[in-house]
């Protein structure tokens, strides 16, 4: 874990990633559903893992279109309906929380924190996110790499963010993330950091200091 160079009280903004952090990762059943939708050989499942991953980057850059993504993926193009069918299933997989994180998220917005979502993330997975009710309880800001056209850990989406959070030191900002280089990076921009490994204790001790 990286920890935050200073006192947690004198953080004036949280930035915070979303799939790894608020978002569960997918299970094994929700893989080898989204598999079957696409009819990958014998559901080989490590295999349709390393083919869905390998053009993700510029899926969530949004340097490719849902089309040329899944043909990327299949290796030839879907029809319309399959294409639907994937999407569809491909963004639900992402869209489970965890109720303590968004707990303790809910308890630090009571106290006026500001919280600015940034993930990498496609059009797709970025509008369902926007939609949910969490959403817009509790972000008051919400950047994707999709939109920003860049991903993280690339400088431009840190910049981005700390511009949302309307915090002119990035030391009074603190990034959440389950990635070490993304938290690698923002730390060299000055930003606090928490590499989150899935304690949500590190995360109310970073956002809601004792007294």
């Amino acid at each position: 874990m990286t920890s935050p160079t200073a006192s947690p009280a004198a953080v004036d903004a949280l930035i915070i990633d979303y799939n790894g952090v608020l978002g569960r990762q997918p299970t094994t059943p929700m893989w080898t559903r989204l598999a079957g939708i696409a009819d990958w050989p014998d559901r080989h499942l490590d295999a349709f893992q390393s083919a869905f991953w390998a053009p993700r980057e510029a899926y969530d850059a949004g340097e490719l279109s849902d089309l040329a993504y899944w043909a990327q993926v299949l290796g030839h193009h879907p029809g319309p309906r399959l294409l639907r069918e994937l999407r569809a299933a491909d963004t639900a997989m992402w869209m489970h929380t965890d109720d303590h994180v968004l707990d303790i998220l809910r308890r630090a917005r009571a106290r006026g924190l500001p919280m600015t979502l940034l993930s990498n993330a496609p059009h797709c997975l970025s509008d369902a996110l926007d939609a949910t009710d969490w959403r817009c309880e509790l972000m008051t800001d919400a950047l994707y790499s999709a939109r920003l056209g860049v991903c993280k850990p690339h400088p431009a989406a840190y910049e981005h963010a700390l511009t949302a959070s309307g915090i002119a030191d990035p030391g009074r900002v603190l990034f959440v993330d389950d990635r070490a280089d993304n938290c690698d990076a923002a730390s060299r921009l000055g930003l606090r950091t928490l590499h989150y490994t899935g304690r949500a204790a590190d995360l109310e001790a970073a956002l809601l200091p004792a007294g």
